[in-house]
């Protein structure tokens, strides 16, 4: 019995060893959505070259954020030794499925640009449209966005159109509090 009981002790033990191993190990972003990022900042900060550097958190400052940061998603773009601005990878719901968008910071925290990279859904994909992302650009770590008064509602999309405003309106949130730990410094 004795035996036993250590057997299941020492098998618990394994496996728990095992899932923090293999279980809470970052997602790896895909080739696709890699290309895609690559993409999104070669336009929007007119670079041709330049490094992404995965910023950490630990998980104190972590769980002080609106959003997950604890992952294969906050990066500090960098190019020639200087950092151009920073990188927000996350993903939101939309009617059926989840859908990966990008929020490109300025140095100063303020959005340059917002993008859909990846959109998964028959319906909704207006709130891909430039026209409607554009509404984003200049918003500043800290604020609060509203769907319907600080960003325009978009017919045909309303589930996904409110889902990012809700992300990138956490993003700006998360983005504040780092801010006033002095992470960027």
């Amino acid at each position: 019995m004795l035996r036993e009981s250590k057997f299941k002790v020492q098998s618990l033990a394994v496996f728990l060893a095992a899932l923090s191993l293999f279980g809470f190990r970052p997602q790896k972003i895909s080739p696709q959505l890699q290309e895609k990022i690559d993409n999104a900042v070669e336009t929007t900060f007119e670079v041709e070259e330049f490094t992404l550097e995965r910023l950490a958190l630990d998980v104190t400052l972590n769980e002080k954020t609106q959003v997950e940061l604890g992952g294969e998603n906050l990066f500090n773009i960098v190019k020639e030794g200087k950092s151009l601005g920073y990188l927000y990878l996350g993903e939101a719901p939309s009617m059926k499925k989840v859908f990966d968008y990008v929020v490109l910071f300025n140095p100063d925290m303020s959005i340059k640009k917002s993008k859909i990279l990846i959109y998964r859904e028959d319906y909704g994909r207006q709130v891909g449209s430039q026209r409607w992302l554009k509404q984003f650009i200049g918003k500043k770590s800290g604020e609060s966005l509203a769907y319907g008064e600080d960003i325009d509602a978009i017919s045909g999309a309303t589930i996904s159109a409110k889902s990012m405003t809700l992300a990138v309106s956490n993003v700006l949130l998360s983005m504040k509090v780092l801010q006033e730990h002095n992470f960027f410094e």
